[in-house]
Formats: C-alpha cells, sequence, structure tokens
C-alpha cells in the first residue's frame, strides 16, 4: 500500500494529468479497478527488467519452471490474465496431437469441440470458453450434476470438462469426482480456479487432485491484473505455449493466441508476486484488514435502518472482497443512493453493490483510507431524507 506522501501526490498528479480521477477502492480486486496493487518487491522487478531484453520464449519457459517448482505442478505458463489462461487452455484441448488443427481455430467443424460445463453453475467468464471456437454444452439440471450425469454427456465430441472451482450451487461434484469419470473417458479437465489464491493450497489442490489445466487470475496473488497462471500437466501446457503469442511468433504456426500478449516486465511480476504471496505472513496481512474493519463498524454502529457485519472472503464469496465489510440497507433504493454518494463524493469511493447491500472490502486501502471511507459512510447515512 502507498506510504510515502510524496509518491501518493505524484499519483494524484499523474491521474489528473490524464484526465480521470483516483478513486479508493472499497471494492475489491476488480477488473474495472485496475485488479491489484504491486508490492515495491515487484515494482522494482518490473523496472529491472525494463531495462533488458530477452528472449520471451525462454522467458516464458523458465519462469513456467520456477512457478511450476513453487507450486508442485508438473508445468505452468504465465498468461494475460485468468480469461487468456482458460481460452488458451481450451486451444490446447481442441488441438491435442493434431497440428494441422492449430491453424483452424477458431473454425472448429470436423474437430472434437464440445467443452462440457456444469448447468446450474453457469457465469459470465464461461463465454471465454468459446473465443478458440469450442461449444458449450450444459450437463446436469437445476440439482446440480452427478457422476453418471456427467458421465452420459462425455463423447467423440468432447475436447473438455470445465470445472467452476469457486461454484456454490447445488449439487457441484468435487474436483476429485470431475477428474476421476473424465479421465476414465480419456477427456481432459479444466479448471477455473481464478480467485482461489488463498488459503495458498487452493493453488496446489486442484492439479493435485489431477485436473490437467488449472486457470488463475494474478490480481489475486498481488501480481500484475493483466497476468495469469496455468498450472497442470506438461504435454497440455507446451500445448498452450503454441496456442499462445510467442508460439505465434516462432513455431511457424498461426495460432489464436497472438492477441493474447504479455510483457517480460509482467511475467517478472508475476513470478516475484506469487514467491512474495506464498511467503507472506497472511494472519499480520488479516490483522491489518480487521483494524480497518473496526474503523468502518464503528462509523456506522447505529445508524437507524443500517446492519453491519464483518465479513471473511473465506467464509462468503466472492475472493475479489477478501475481508471487509457488508452493509445491509432498508431497501434497495437507499443502498442506491449511497452507492452513488460515495462514488461522486470527494474523494470518490468505490463500492460493490448487490441489491440493497454492499461489501466493502479494505484489502485495497491506502494507509488512512479506511478512517476517510468510515468519515464519508457516517456522512452520508446521517443526512435527513
Amino acid at each position: 500500500m502507498i506510504e510515502d506522501p510524496d509518491l501518493l501526490a505524484g499519483t494524484e498528479a499523474l491521474y489528473a494529468s490524464l484526465g480521470v480521477r483516483p478513486l479508493i477502492n472499497a471494492g475489491g480486486a476488480y477488473t474495472i479497478l485496475g485488479g491489484s496493487i504491486l508490492s515495491p518487491t515487484v515494482r522494482s522487478a518490473m523496472d529491472a527488467a525494463n531495462h533488458r531484453f530477452i528472449d520471451m520464449k525462454e522467458l516464458l519457459e523458465s519462469s513456467g519452471r520456477i512457478i511450476a517448482e513453487m507450486l508442485d505442478a508438473e508445468a505452468a505458463y504465465v498468461t494475460a490474465g485468468a480469461a487468456a489462461s482458460l481460452a488458451l487452455s481450451v486451444a490446447a484441448c481442441l488441438t491435442l496431437d493434431q497440428p494441422d488443427y492449430l491453424e483452424r481455430l477458431p473454425h472448429t467443424d470436423g474437430i472434437p469441440n464440445e467443452v462440457l460445463v456444469q448447468a446450474n453453475s453457469r457465469q459470465k467468464y464461461d463465454h471465454v470458453l468459446t473465443v478458440p471456437g469450442a461449444h458449450i454444452v450444459e450437463v446436469g439440471d437445476a440439482k446440480g450434476l452427478t457422476a453418471e450425469q456427467l458421465r452420459d454427456a462425455l463423447g467423440p465430441q468432447t475436447a473438455a470438462v470445465h470445472y467452476f472451482a469457486q461454484s456454490k450451487s447445488p449439487g457441484t461434484p468435487s474436483i476429485e469426482t470431475v477428474v476421476e469419470v473424465a479421465h476414465a473417458a480419456g477427456k481432459p479437465v479444466i479448471v477455473d480456479a481464478a480467485g482461489l489464491t488463498y488459503p495458498i493450497d487452493n493453488l496446489r489442490r486442484f492439479h493435485r487432485a489431477g485436473a490437467d489445466l488449472v486457470c488463475y487470475a494474478g490480481k489475486y496473488f498481488d501480481a500484475p491484473q493483466s497476468t495469469g497462471l496455468i498450472v497442470g500437466r506438461k504435454d497440455l501446457v507446451e500445448l498452450v505455449a503454441i496456442n499462445g503469442f510467442v508460439g505465434f511468433e516462432t513455431s511457424g504456426t498461426l495460432t489464436i493466441g497472438r492477441p493474447m500478449k504479455v510483457d517480460r516486465q509482467e511475467i517478472a511480476g508475476a513470478v516475484v508476486a506469487l514467491r512474495e504471496w506464498l511467503a507472506m505472513d497472511h494472519e499480520a496481512r488479516f490483522a491489518r484488514y480487521g483494524e480497518r474493519i473496526d474503523s468502518i463498524l464503528a462509523a456506522v454502529r447505529g445508524v437507524p435502518g443500517l446492519t453491519a457485519k464483518r465479513i471473511s472472503a473465506i467464509e462468503e464469496p466472492p475472493p475479489t472482497v477478501r475481508d471487509g465489510v457488508r452493509l445491509e440497507f432498508a431497501s434497495e433504493i437507499h443502498a442506491a443512493e449511497a452507492e452513488t454518494a460515495l462514488l461522486e463524493g470527494e474523494p470518490g469511493i468505490f463500492v460493490r453493490r448487490n441489491g440493497s447491500a454492499f461489501n466493502l472490502s479494505v484489502a485495497f486501502m491506502n494507509d488512512g483510507e479506511a478512517e476517510v471511507v468510515a468519515r464519508r459512510l457516517r456522512e452520508i447515512l446521517s443526512m435527513p431524507e
């Protein structure tokens, strides 16, 4: 978090010169806010990488080996974010051992091109699976997905099985069950675990359970927001690389991943951020969050028509929120009015509203900003109607 007043003043001046207003982030690790705040160590690594050129193919291979070693995996690959991880994972499963397919994507007629997705755990990021040309096939029903239903849905047109690891839908099978059924039919499993980076065992448990390709977003372990990881089976990760932007430039094949470019600074930042995340004293991190939460709870205590409680991202998704405060308003109108007042005030404060409530994340607040949020909430909520 920014502690140097001169650095913070420079930030204000920079954004003013670009014609935008800085916001206090009380929403969490959201793409539309810029994703994450980089540590001084990560920033230093990215700055160092900026001063020399390297062979990008070599850097992606070596960084992948380092990350794989950190996560006890066969292989890993840095991507342009979790969405790119999903798209490239599907591309790898569509092309497999068929080099003639590489240049055909996203045109997949005559190629096994179906990705099975649990019907009652659909979410908007599933759309990314179609980028390389896959067709989504829903499996299961409103009650969930059974092993029998998955087994019956697997067929010659199946390219992969998708598993949304953050699903809270009823009847969601374990990753072990999905892997067992899919592998019995010779089909790979792609896991969307974008935000599941804490507890840190989440970074290992899906590939340890046998998932073939596991996708993460860098912003959830404080890496540059335009980075992500694919962790998993070595042969498929190698296919990911061929389908990616370096493969386009070096393999002699016009592969689909050319737009999903990552620069050398971002790759360095992702490796350093992951190393820091794995070694971090997360209890100390939660203690800092607790101090910020307490100040906000104290400010809104006793406000008529408002219920406030502490929340934990471990207990209540989404992980974008991390730890924070949940505010329940008397009506959706009141919540919307408070959201607007916070955003349009000075300073502007971004919150994530859901109906008559919003969750205030404290994870990405700079020093002193929790107190500012608390004061602004008190001012807004104490206004006469």
